[in-house]
């Protein structure tokens, strides 16, 4: 029987968490799946479980050389994964690569039709770039399942849309010349905030120019600037026609975030989430996987997923 939203949450992808203090500790999920069945959305979904990802699978994105680095430090159990952001612990690279399993085992559940939509909690590191980590994120789930898309599935034609504060860089540059990737990218200016990039100029490069949209947000703007912008999103999607959408909705973008400046409420992420179920069906096939992001205000995260995974449901019914 087919279920239209499966939701991913275990163990092992509560375990993707930074120790000592670090913003992005482990107990995300927690917040996220409290509020999840106090809002009695459990029991509309169908639960599923990660697996860990084979190296072969991740490297449809990553280097060996790389895959290989965070498995020794994983081992090491300390270092570095990046310039200091992102720490080296304990069993870092099993929880990292259930994170990629976990958006893999959802992808073949979209494309073999068992579901149309799933959202991963614990997902969308969106900094990871092919040959090393970065801003948090080991490996990069959403770009595995980009390449995943291409080689086992035959579908070229994809959507990546990212509302998380931060510019989502280790999509956009290893996919800059890509043209049959649309990607849409509202973030914080990169004046302001980490990583710098995204300028409204980055529209893609060669044959691939003009199928990304960067909108970078002032600080302080909030769902009205929002609004406003997503319609020119909207209209980007639209005409790049995708077989496939990626969205990525971190709640680091929601007012109140401590590392971020936007004003968003979770309506901004509600509204985007109803508008892209309705695309993906308005083209026929409905697909759409939800990636958590960032976020670093348990209430915000809890609240902003939890309106994205109630518009997945809702879309059921539409």
């Amino acid at each position: 029987m087919t279920s239209e939203v499966v939701l991913y949450v275990d163990e092992a992808l509560g375990r993707y968490g930074f120790p000592d203090g670090h913003p992005w500790g482990p107990d995300r999920q927690d917040a996220f799946w409290k509020e999840t069945v106090r809002l009695k959305l459990d029991r509309s979904v169908r639960l599923a479980a990660s697996r860990p990802a084979a190296r072969a699978e991740m490297e449809r994105f990553h280097t060996s050389d790389y895959v290989e680095r965070v498995h020794a430090l994983s081992f090491q159990g300390y270092g570095s994964i990046d310039q200091g952001d992102t720490p080296a612990y304990f069993g870092v690279f099993e929880a990292a690569s259930s994170v990629v399993g976990a958006a893999l085992a959802g992808l073949a559940q979209v494309m073999s039709g068992e579901c149309h939509r799933t959202f991963q909690a614990i997902g969308g590191l969106h900094h990871a770039r092919r040959e090393r980590g970065a801003g948090f994120c080991v490996f990069n789930d959403c770009a595995v399942v980009i390449e995943t898309l291409r080689a086992l599935y035959g579908v070229k034609r994809v959507a990546y849309v990212d509302i998380d504060v931060h510019h989502g860089d280790g999509l956009y540059y290893p996919f800059e010349a890509d043209p049959d990737l649309a990607i849409v990218d509202l973030h914080e200016d990169g004046a302001f905030l980490y990583p710098g990039t995204g300028g409204a100029e980055e529209c893609g490069s060669g044959a691939a120019k003009g199928t990304k949209l960067n909108i970078p947000m002032a600080p302080g703007a909030g769902d009205r600037e929002f609004y406003e912008q997503w319609e020119r999103a909207l209209e980007h999607l639209t005409r790049h026609k995708p077989e496939f959408i990626l969205f990525q909705c971190g709640a680091d973008s929601i007012a109140g975030d401590p590392l971020a400046h936007l004003s968003y409420t979770t309506a901004a992420h509600a509204h985007a989430a109803r508008s892209l179920c309705r695309l993906a069906n308005e083209l026929g096939h409905g697909r759409i996987m939800g990636f958590g992001g960032g976020g670093y205000d348990r209430g915000n995260l809890a609240r902003a997923w939890n309106a994205v995974l109630g518009e997945f449901i809702s879309a059921s019914d539409r």
